[in-house]
């Protein structure tokens, strides 16, 4: 028996493919993620101007992608244009800071509750070492420091909830206020909150998700009445 001719196979047919967009990491995309990181790192504090040059400078690009993240950030109240040509941190007054509070303590009370059964051992360690850092940057007087470690221990937190939606939530408003912590390091609050970090480990060891739920509540709430204050 003969193997059949290869002319005598159909033909195969050339499929006719819908458009399709593939998600790509743009130039102002990966400004723009810096420049977030930099504010909620505390990199940028109340007062301060940055000019779309120097960033531009910075960032070794024209002008146009430095724009483009601008315009996020100023459309996210993360950033507002002083100038035509230069951007700062907005102002908040004390209605703006309540309003931003009532809605942090609920859905960061929330993630830390959802947290609390997920939180891994490495996350604890990473936890534990975070707040020693604190520890150390509150009495050395190293505020950028200890800005930079409150952000990560409190998103360490919410990150083990397992919610990109929440988590996103919660950078929004963030970007909002954490500029502002820089406000309290001369009034004790970094020792008072770290505090609570410690007993939020404490209740995450002990799968106490009231109670991890309880000291997030007080540390933003002993945060806000410090910045009421001096607001005021």
């Amino acid at each position: 028996m003969t193997a059949p001719s290869q002319t005598s196979r159909p033909r195969r047919k050339t499929s006719t493919l819908p458009p399709m967009q593939v998600a790509r990491v743009t130039l102002p995309d990966e400004i723009y993620r810096q420049l977030k990181s930099m504010i909620l790192d505390g990199g940028l504090i109340p007062g301060e101007l940055v000019t779309i040059q120097g960033l531009a400078n910075a960032f070794g690009v024209s002008a146009m992608p430095v724009r483009e993240a601008l315009q996020r950030l100023t459309a996210e109240r993360a950033l507002t244009v002083i100038s035509g040509r230069s951007v700062g941190i907005p102002e908040v007054d004390s209605g703006r800071l309540r309003d931003l509070t009532r809605v942090r303590v609920e859905i960061e009370s929330l993630a830390a509750q959802w947290a609390t059964p997920h939180v891994t051992a490495a996350d604890l360690a990473k936890l534990e070492l975070l707040v020693e850092t604190m520890a150390r940057a509150a009495n050395d007087g190293d505020t950028p420091a200890y800005v930079r470690g409150n952000h990560e221990f409190h998103f360490t937190v919410y990150g083990a909830a397992g919610s990109e939606t929440l988590l996103s939530t919660i950078e929004g408003l963030w970007l909002q206020v954490s500029p502002y912590f820089h406000l309290l390091h001369g009034s004790g609050n970094y020792l008072a909150a770290n505090e609570e970090h410690r007993l939020i480990l404490q209740a995450i060891r002990g799968g106490n998700a009231d109670g991890c739920a309880a000291h997030v509540r007080a540390d933003i709430l002993s945060a806000t009445d410090v910045l009421l204050k001096l607001l005021s």
